[in-house]
């Protein structure tokens, strides 16, 4: 914070009114803040105060939820997936197979296998009874822990090759005597041992068409549309058009686009041709024969680009993305053809009209005319802290095929992009959609190079480009082929001398790649914070803090977080893991962890643990106790628990207490915070008892 001086009223000045000057009122009143903000005398007019991070590293925290998981699937999660589902020509056989407790499920990519597999085990155990299993489990190791259903996607090769006639065997006895069903999907073109036949079933999908019927009907049963509206796009549905569009598009995802298509035609009013042509224009086919025809015009493809990289984000930000790009795909080209002796102008923006006098377009085309050219349109304007207006394509899918075939097809552009997004201006929401949108493309890539193009991002002091990395590995490990390859990434970069790169790591951790895989985000955040010869840096604080909060937001991990949090809490104190669980128990005792400004996705307080996770917490603040650096902090915590009746009601914290008190022979901290407990309690009229 800065004032100008020049703009004070000095001593004796005409608004002085024979006051004392406050430079000598204040001149021997000093305070050392560790962080925060001190304010001395009065203040007179508007002040900006930047608390927390500088602008530089404001991000986007929004949390994407996994579609792949390694552990439970939440029930909310699992009955979306099912909305509309058809079953699929061998779901009888399937249901047959499954009745000796393992499934392998053969498919191909797209098919809707994993659908399939979902409503199969949710048959069994339920929509809440499913945990997903890391693709490079070894299954003739692997035992069930109890009576649930578990879905490993996509079996890997040295999987694979460890299945066998005994093995298989062995491992439905496993389950029959657990209860337990498993569903294995494994890649069409894949070789499975020969005597695992009796296990296999060869998924098919279901007709497009009934996909489609069926998401309709589940629309009018919930009420998005009337049914009016449902029976318009029924009729739509059985024309001619869509018919044949659903023949040549069989697979269940075809299904969706069209019902979803269908609803806009009513809801809109937009018309059955633009549906249709919208569907085809999302093709890869159209992809490649749209950027062939603007191959000579630097301002389309740059256009093209910036919406296929940055979909939905606000007009301006699309404008000056690819006023960015533009030079760069201009460079490409080389210098211009010579004619006669001197070079030919060329302009990118469209033909010169040539006359007696040539005259040059200046102002070139308007926006909106540039985005019809391209094939994209305006969304109506929406309001949050400012007016934003989104640019999208029109066509369905036609941003991912766009950025896929200009990422991997076209030679340099790829760089070109990571170029343009290092230059371009940070502005809100771009890490997200561009982080999705650039995971989206890597997962198709191949090459040693494909996740180490991520680096300098990675390495960033920007936290904005640490959240696209994290997006786009979010975005990648969503394809069962790709975790290991993602999980070695994370793993290198969370030993590394460079802070930033670590962050990274703690970032990625507080999205989808640390709901999905919760136990190996917390071998991770331990391997971050594994510097015990360096202070805890804030921004790895944040981080690791954002990442323990997004685990904290599903009731499931609540107990290895604790856990975990423990193991810290007695480590080296001079270690960064010490400092981070001091952190924790101090932000959790006196308001909620994380702290209020901080970026979390869920508040959780030490009454919240008492509540809710009693075992854990109690070992916790056992430990806690123990800890001089947290015993005050804690007892302070208790105390102000108990001084508040809800509280102590909600908490049952006197039976929490007595168990305390049982362990405080072995446990010094305890001791400690029982005997002053019971001597402020006996004594005259004090009230509360922590020191």
């Amino acid at each position: 914070m800065s004032a100008d001086a020049d703009t004070s009223p000095g001593p004796g000045g005409p608004d002085a009114d024979g006051r004392p000057d406050p430079r000598n009122s204040y001149h021997d009143n000093q305070q050392r803040l560790d962080q925060g903000m001190a304010v001395m005398g009065g203040i007179a007019g508007d002040v900006t105060v930047m608390i927390g991070t500088s602008l530089d590293e404001t991000a986007t925290d929004h949390i994407v939820k996994p579609r792949l998981r390694e552990g439970p699937y939440p029930a909310d999660d699992v009955h979306a997936r099912l909305r509309g589902f058809v079953e699929p020509p061998a779901y009888a056989q399937c249901r047959k197979t499954l009745d000796c407790h393992i499934l392998l499920l053969r498919a191909g990519s797209g098919s809707g296998a994993s659908t399939a597999a979902f409503s199969l085990l949710a048959e069994r155990h339920g929509v809440g009874g499913i945990t997903g299993l890391d693709s490079s489990d070894d299954l003739a190791r692997w035992r069930p822990k109890e009576g649930r259903g578990y879905l490993l996607q996509g079996l890997s090769l040295s999987g694979a090759a460890s299945l066998g006639e005994v093995a298989v065997t062995a491992l439905a006895a496993l389950l029959r005597r657990s209860g337990a069903h498993l569903v294995v999907t494994v890649r069409a073109e894949m070789a499975l041992p020969g005597d695992t036949a009796p296990w296999q079933v060869v998924h098919r999908p279901p007709p497009s068409a009934e996909v489609a019927t069926k998401r309709l009907n589940a629309m009018i049963k919930a009420g998005e549309l009337t049914s009016e509206q449902g029976a318009d796009t029924l009729g739509h549905l059985a024309s001619t058009d869509f018919t044949g569009y659903l023949h040549a598009h069989p697979m269940p995802s075809d299904g969706v686009d069209v019902a979803e298509g269908l609803r806009d035609l009513v809801v809109s009013g937009k018309s059955a041709a633009s549906v249709l042509d919208e569907l085809q224009t999302g093709s890869p086919a159209a992809a490649r024969k749209a950027l062939a025809e603007s191959s000579h015009r630097a301002d389309s493809l740059s256009l093209m680009a910036a919406i296929s990289l940055l979909s939905g984000q606000d007009r301006t930000v699309l404008e000056e993305f690819s006023a960015i790009l533009r030079p760069h795909i201009d460079e490409r080209g080389g210098p211009a053809p010579v004619t006669a002796g001197r070079p030919e102008r060329i302009d990118t923006r469209g033909p010169v009209t040539e006359g007696p006098q040539t005259r040059r377009d200046v102002l070139g085309p308007a926006f909106e005319d540039r985005l019809a050219a391209v094939g994209a349109r305006l969304l109506p304007p929406r309001f949050e802290r400012y007016p934003v207006q989104p640019v999208v394509f029109s066509g369905r899918h036609r941003s991912d095929a766009l950025l896929r075939c200009l990422w991997l097809d076209y030679e340099g552009m790829a760089g070109l992009l990571w170029r343009t997004l290092d230059e371009a201006p940070h502005r809100s929401g771009i890490e997200l959609t561009a982080g999705q949108a650039i995971g989206k493309v890597l997962a198709h890539a191949t090459g040693p190079d494909t996740l180490r193009q991520l680096r300098p991002f990675a390495a960033s002091d920007k936290r904005w480009r640490r959240r696209l990395v994290a997006y786009a590995l979010g975005e990648i490990v969503q394809y069962p082929a790709l975790t290991g390859a993602v999980l070695d990434q994370l793993r290198q970069w969370s030993r590394a001398t460079l802070v930033t790169l670590r962050c990274t790591v703690a970032e990625t951790c507080a999205g989808s790649y640390g709901l999905a895989r919760p136990a190996v985000a917390l071998k991770l955040l331990d391997a971050v914070l594994d510097e015990s010869d360096k202070d805890l840096e804030r921004g790895l604080r944040t981080a690791v803090s954002f990442a323990l909060s997004t685990l904290l937001s599903e009731d499931a991990n609540h107990a290895a977080v604790l856990d975990r949090l423990r193991e810290w809490q007695g480590a080296d104190p001079g270690s960064q893991r010490h400092a981070m669980a001091v952190h924790v128990i101090e932000s959790m005792s006196q308001t909620a962890f994380p702290r209020p400004g901080a970026p979390g996705v869920r508040r959780v307080s030490l009454a919240d643990l008492l509540v809710n996770h009693r075992e854990p917490a109690f070992d916790l603040v056992v430990a806690a106790l123990d800890d001089p650096a947290t015993h005050e902090v804690t007892a302070t915590g208790l105390s102000l628990i108990e001084s508040d009746p809800d509280l102590r009601h909600r908490t049952a914290l006197p039976h929490f207490l007595a168990s305390l008190s049982g362990t405080a022979r072995s446990h010094r901290g305890v001791m400690r915070f029982a005997l002053r407990r019971h001597r402020v309690r006996t004594a005259p009229p004090a009230e509360g008892f922590a020191s």
